[in-house]
């Protein structure tokens, strides 16, 4: 994976691929250009400055500046001084890359279209904040006092203000097993503790069926502060708040890696394929076996899927009893 690649995975943006086809009316054609070939710096400039829209007839001997054409209200000192990557030079005869405020330069793979988090202004504004307020989320070193200190202190996004507490984790920091949901809801917000209410009692009840308890396990979650009226958190967030979740488990150094729901499967092994998909079948974070399965909140939703989240779990048993 080249680094390109592992910045967009790290931001929960791969695959994406730069829209074609567009109506008739706009006079612009693109062809089928992964992203992750464009340089850093376009990507950036991609999804951090005001519109700007590329020409149609792109020359890749001249610089981006001489194709960009400026949209109103935009002075030509906000057009980025960049070129393209060679890679993109190679590949292209004409490119448009078209940012009218809101994302709409992105057009999602139509396997995932339905999981997309750039869907309005406040998600894409979301990863505006987290790419210019955080350096990169390098945690190398902290304790746990010292990390539990950072999540609480956090404004890396605007869910800490928005939020009664963190909720940072809970159980057994030395376990041998790791549950990781999403974001807190109603019930972890105010007790400050992951999983509780109704969706906590049923996870409670899927360890004593694995012959375990709370105390034995850590529970943990992708994100810390409970997002307004217990929306999907999006993918700014997310990235804001990963490099805590993965400094937790180097902290931890878990057996095997249980994630409830698709946020967290998608987070930690960096795909948008479903759950369905996902479940049934071992993977691994970093050397670390990771079994996915569904939240205990969907289960209630969804009983007639208890039976699957049971497979999975005697996968994640056997895989234990493998590790020991």
């Amino acid at each position: 994976m080249d680094r390109r690649e592992a910045m967009l995975r790290e931001l929960n943006l791969y695959p994406i691929w730069v829209r074609r086809n567009l109506p008739q009316g706009d006079g612009l054609d693109t062809i089928n250009v992964e992203v992750s070939a464009v340089s850093t710096e376009v990507i950036a400039t991609s999804l951090e400055i005001a519109p700007i829209v590329l020409s149609q007839q792109y020359d890749p001997t001249e610089p981006l500046k001489s194709h960009v054409s400026i949209e109103p209200g935009i002075s030509e000192q906000d057009v980025p001084q960049v070129e393209l990557d060679d890679a993109v030079k190679q590949a292209v005869d004409d490119v448009v890359i078209k940012i009218p405020g809101i994302v709409d330069l992105f057009a999602i793979n139509p396997d995932v279209q339905s999981q997309v988090l750039f869907a309005s202004d406040e998600a894409e504004q979301s990863l505006r904040e987290f790419q210019l307020k955080s350096s990169g989320g390098q945690l190398g070193g902290t304790d746990w006092p010292e990390l539990k200190q950072k999540v609480q202190t956090c404004e890396l996004c605007k869910l800490r203000a928005g939020c009664v507490q963190t909720v940072f984790g809970n159980g057994n920091e030395h376990a041998n097993w790791l549950f990781i949901g999403e974001a807190p809801g109603m019930e972890e917000d105010v007790s400050g503790i992951p999983f509780s209410g109704t969706a906590g009692a049923l996870l409670d009840n899927m360890l004593i069926s694995m012959g375990l308890k709370r105390d034995q396990v850590y529970l943990a979650g992708v994100i810390k502060c409970r997002p307004e009226e217990d929306r999907h958190p999006h993918v700014g967030e997310i990235s804001a708040c990963l490099p805590y979740l993965k400094r937790q488990i180097e902290l931890i150094q878990p057996k095997i890696i249980v994630t409830l729901g698709k946020t967290a499967a998608s987070a930690l092994l960096a795909t948008d394929a479903s759950i369905a998909s996902l479940r049934g079948t071992l993977h691994n974070y970093k050397t670390i076996p990771l079994v996915v399965t569904y939240h205990p909140a969907y289960l209630l939703r969804s009983p007639m899927e208890k039976a699957k989240a049971w497979q999975d779990l005697c996968l994640a048993v056997d895989t234990m009893q493998g590790v020991k």
